[in-house]
């Protein structure tokens, strides 16, 4: 029998044979998801980058992941409004980026990719800046990491933390944090949609939003990171520390810590969660993004106790079989890929060595669950996020950073 960490590389390196050709992925009409060639979410720039990663490891082909890049920069590239760090010129930007790693290929592409993500960026921060100026309370695509500048900033840090952009970023963060004027009971991050980004009746107060992908999880990633990386800015601490204080008034501790991935105001007025809202442990809004949110808030606070409360909350739910069972998924968004990586990467800088003994059995579950017809290839919800979880646990790295868009690292 192999040994648990070569297997999951030979899984690995099978999904990376499978989608080694773009051209069945990408025909006309699209058949197996990849509509969006710009897409990192589930188009060709989510699967580029688990080649990408092969090739700068040394296990895989460069021209195999240059032909990706290829697909994923073919067609119109958007730098509209909706452009973000999962879609259009920041998306693109990003896997080039990572292609790129310390040589010198792509420089004029990435300057010019650099200019357009950073113009964006700043438009958008003039939007976030005048609506706090206005005393409103944001949507949710302002800030989170899928659409907003919690994923810009992601991009900006990986790509060039030095750069006065970054710092925008993360001070507009902070500011996010500071309280509005007419705020009341609710956090100045409550937005005024409901959790799919929409206005809704079923929710005329909005909603809080806890998660990774959507929510203030991804604020305090981010913003703990930078800190950890020394490029913070003024209120840094301060703001990751508020907004701890509001997901620690929700952290349940029923058979293993947790937090709610959504609150509406009634819940906040009730000041009660009930244990049927548990999420499953998945990245967007389960443990897997939660507790490495809390892990890195608890690493640049110097809170130890943070720190252990969520590498144990992280072990409890990794242990516990009804919980992994909620996972049917391969993902890295909604599946065990997700979890695999989020532990993966607390047990590098975790106080005790319990989370890695995991590690195994999770990277053979995720295994089983893949199936060689599997009808998804990409990056958030298929086979190429699957295969970028196992070859992490494989060979025991990331060289290429793909995982600053899961503010995981």
């Amino acid at each position: 029998m192999k040994e648990p960490r070569a297997s999951a590389l030979a899984m690995a390196e099978a999904i990376a044979a499978t989608l080694a050709d773009p051209r069945p992925w990408t025909a006309e009409p699209p058949g197996n998801g990849l509509i969006w060639p710009q897409s990192l979410w589930s188009g060709a720039a989510g699967v580029a980058l688990l080649h990408i990663e092969r090739a700068r490891s040394g296990l895989g082909d460069p021209a195999t992941a240059h032909a990706w890049l290829e697909v994923a920069a073919s067609g119109a590239l958007t730098a509209a409004p909706n452009a973000s760090l999962f879609f259009g010129a920041p998306a693109l930007a990003f896997i080039m980026h990572a292609a790129a790693g310390t040589s010198r290929r792509y420089q004029g592409t990435l300057k010019r990719l650099d200019d357009t993500v950073t113009a964006i960026t700043r438009a958008r921060l003039v939007e976030a800046h005048a609506r706090i100026d206005r005393s409103e309370q944001p949507q949710m695509k302002e800030f989170d990491l899928i659409r907003g500048l919690a994923g810009l900033g992601a991009y900006h840090l990986s790509r060039h933390a030095d750069q006065p952009v970054t710092a925008e970023v993360l001070s507009y963060l902070v500011r996010l944090t500071e309280p509005l004027p007419v705020g009341g009971e609710l956090p100045p991050w409550w937005t005024t949609v409901a959790p799919n980004g929409e206005p809704s009746s079923g929710y005329p107060h909005g909603h809080g939003n806890l998660g990774m992908s959507h929510g203030v999880a991804s604020a305090v990633a981010l913003l703990s990171l930078a800190v950890l990386r020394d490029v913070g800015v003024d209120g840094a601490k301060e703001a990751i520390e508020r907004i701890c204080a509001w997901t620690d008034t929700w952290r349940q501790d029923d058979a293993g810590a947790w937090w709610p991935g959504t609150l509406t105001i009634d819940q906040v007025r009730e000041q009660h969660i009930d244990p049927s809202q548990r999420p499953r442990p998945s990245w967007c809004y389960g443990i897997s993004g939660m507790a490495r949110a809390q892990q890195l808030a608890g690493l640049a606070l110097v809170d130890e106790a943070r720190q252990r409360s969520a590498e144990e909350a992280m072990l409890a739910t990794i242990r516990d079989s009804a919980q992994l069972d909620r996972l049917p998924e391969i993902g890295l968004c909604h599946g065990t890929a997700g979890l695999l990586h989020a532990a993966w990467r607390m047990t590098a800088d975790a106080r005790t060595p319990r989370i890695g003994d995991e590690l195994p059995g999770l990277a053979a579950r995720l295994t089983t669950q893949i199936s060689p017809t599997e009808p998804q290839a990409g990056l958030l919800d298929g086979m190429a996020g699957a295969a970028l979880a196992l070859h992490a646990l494989g060979t025991g790295a990331v060289a290429s950073s793909w995982d600053s868009v899961l503010l995981l690292a």
